[in-house]
């Protein structure tokens, strides 16, 4: 590994603000970071009286490169540096990035639009506002637009031609008053749109030009003498009122601000962020990154900023922090305010992120107690079963069948003593006709551990096997054949006493019934047995309907598989349009289908 030769590298950076990467040996980028004057910040890594902290140091002994680009000034020095870090994700720089997918309000882009929440920003989908950190306070809003309007719910294609050749019938929601039922031309699209448009304005935190349409349509109603309507109108003017006043938390008059607080202890900063529009608080958001090096809270709070006010497509001219920015955004004012309203904001700000912060070490002590326990059972459930290692892995296979029928076969998982539902499977025996829950057994602990190896995956601590000597014997041999046996501990549990088995031993271990670890082996054991009767009634319930389907005439097995697998349900296939059927049967038979399906149906 050839040294770093930052001598010759550092007469070629000048004193200048800009963005300096660095390289290892590998060319990988892994640090990226923005200074005033470039040539003193890069030598201060590499200045032998500096006292670097341990992850500094580490940093600079992978150092193999580096290159800089100049900027014109500090803050486009802070734009490029926040998109090299997005473009490199170095693995010495924090990540602004958070990793929950908060929901967003979208107005649909469709006539008769709907408003709908949803994850994935999609902008060929509609308008999109958000992301809603408070869930909370998005269905706030979301009820608020429910007793304020009558926008729909269905998923009708309510285009013009639609509506003029009546395909469509009002639903219920039109009946009890929460739709006006443009489906059937009842409500004009222009109408319609008045609604949306008001809707727009109060995700937007404008509430002034909501409350003044309420206020005309109240005024024009009762100039008509239309008492009711006006009333009706009043109501929601009320509502909408009493909706701001209880949103409403400093003086209406502060337009648009964000307010941004930053707390750091040894390990993490943590942040609080609030959209403000109107004295409404139409946005909020805590998050917490993890340190690195030696970032100061001014420079993380700069980056934070910025990647927010990214974020939430913020125009605001006013930015509202406890701390000041290290680097001044254009155009933008940066104030840490001392006495008022908007104090009363930032002390508010200030209170998220002390709480944020607390709940965090709550959340990460109550984790760290949570695993002591978990880690005292699986101690304990290895010592009762004497087993080489602690079983952080364990696996547990059960079959199901009524009466010889539909048997399934459900494998659980369970990791460092939680269940691990994504491991989990079902397994339909290929080889096995009728009950026979021994050769079951070996086909799918054959089919399973035959898997795992052919991927190289990891393989379980401890196999657990719902029954007792027989299907445990016909597991063994399973593993056997496989070249596991001996090598990953494998036992039974019989349901009568709750008794032990381990293969080629006849006398059971008898675990007291208060221990730990039978309780786990218990709780495996009954969710494996869940698993597989959620599955065994699921197959049940297709086989029923298929066999209704086969019953029609005409209909096989094969088509009757097809229709469900496209339809979902019986139901679903009584509402079918002959087009619907005809492009997955044939126009003949799917003629003759719907013929008689009316039949079923009138009789």
């Amino acid at each position: 590994m050839t040294e770093f030769d930052y001598k010759s590298a550092l007469a070629k950076v000048p004193e200048l603000p800009g963005v300096y990467r660095y390289f290892d040996d590998e060319g990988t980028v892994i640090y990226v970071g923005k200074a005033k004057n470039l040539k003193n910040r890069v030598s201060s890594y590499f200045a032998k009286s500096n006292q670097h902290d341990r992850k500094t140091k580490r940093l600079v002994s992978q150092i193999r490169n580096l290159e800089f680009t100049i900027a014109h000034t500090e803050f486009d020095a802070l734009l490029l540096e926040n998109t090299l870090i997005k473009q490199f994700q170095p693995k010495f720089n924090i990540l602004l990035r958070d990793d929950k997918m908060y929901p967003f309000i979208c107005i649909t882009n469709e006539a008769f639009p709907k408003i709908i929440t949803i994850r994935r920003v999609d902008k060929k989908l509609g308008t999109f506002f958000g992301p809603f950190a408070n869930q909370k306070a998005m269905y706030a809003i979301l009820e608020m637009f429910n007793q304020l309007y009558s926008f729909r719910t269905c998923n009708l294609n309510l285009s013009e031609k639609n509506i003029q050749d009546r395909k469509f019938k009002v639903c219920l929601e039109y009946h009890i008053g929460n739709c006006k039922g443009p489906c059937e031309g009842l409500q004009t699209e222009n109408d319609y749109l008045k609604e949306i448009d008001q809707a727009k304005n109060i995700l937007k935190g404008n509430m002034s030009l909501p409350k003044q349409y309420f206020e005309e349509r109240m005024l024009e109603a009762a100039s008509k003498l239309a008492f009711e309507e006006a009333q009706e109108f009043k109501e929601k003017l009320t509502y909408l009122v009493n909706f701001q006043s209880k949103s409403t938390v400093v003086n209406p008059n502060i337009k648009d601000v964000d307010v941004f607080s930053i707390v750091s202890d040894e390990n993490a900063f943590y942040f609080n962020f609030m959209k403000v529009l109107n004295g409404f608080i139409t946005q909020t958001q805590s998050l917490e990154v993890k340190k690195k090096l030696d970032e100061t809270d001014e420079d993380v709070l700069t980056m934070m900023v910025w990647e927010m006010r990214d974020k939430y497509e913020s125009e605001a001219k006013e930015v509202i922090t406890n701390i000041p920015l290290a680097v001044d955004l254009k155009g933008v004012e940066n104030s840490i305010p001392q006495i008022g309203d908007k104090k009363k904001l930032l002390d508010m700000s200030l209170k998220n992120v002390l709480y944020f912060k607390k709940e965090k070490a709550d959340r990460q002590a109550s984790e760290e107690s949570a695993g002591d326990t978990k880690m005292r059972i699986l101690l304990t459930l290895k010592n009762d079963l004497q087993l080489k290692a602690i079983p952080r892995h364990i696996e547990c296979f059960d079959n199901s069948n009524i009466q010889g029928t539909n048997p399934v076969s459900a494998m659980v998982c369970f990791k460092n003593g939680l269940p691990s539902k994504k491991d989990y499977r079902h397994f339909t025996p290929k080889t096995v006709e009728g009950p026979n829950d021994f050769a079951t057994m070996y086909e799918v602990v054959t089919r399973r551990y035959t898997r795992l190896i052919e991927e190289e995956a990891d393989l379980p601590d401890l196999i657990i096997i719902d029954g007792g000597k027989g299907q445990l014997s016909a597991s063994a041999d399973a593993l056997k054949n496989l070249g596991l046996y001996g090598k990953i501990p494998i036992i039974g549990i019989a349901k009568r006493l709750e008794e032990i088995y381990f293969p080629e031993d006849s006398i059971p271990l008898y675990i007291d019934k208060k221990s730990e670890s039978l309780k786990l082996i218990q709780r495996l054991r009954d969710e494996a047995h869940r698993f597989g009767i959620t599955k065994h009634r699921d197959k049940r319930s297709k086989n029923f309907i298929i066999s209704q389907l086969e019953s029609i005439d005409g209909i096989g097995k094969h088509t009757a598989e097809k229709l469900l697998k496209h339809f979902g349900t019986v139901s679903n296939i009584y509402k079918a349009t002959p087009a619907e059927l005809e492009s997955l049967l044939g126009k003949a038979k799917a003629l003759k289908l719907k013929e008689q399906l009316k039949v079923i149906n009138d009789q």
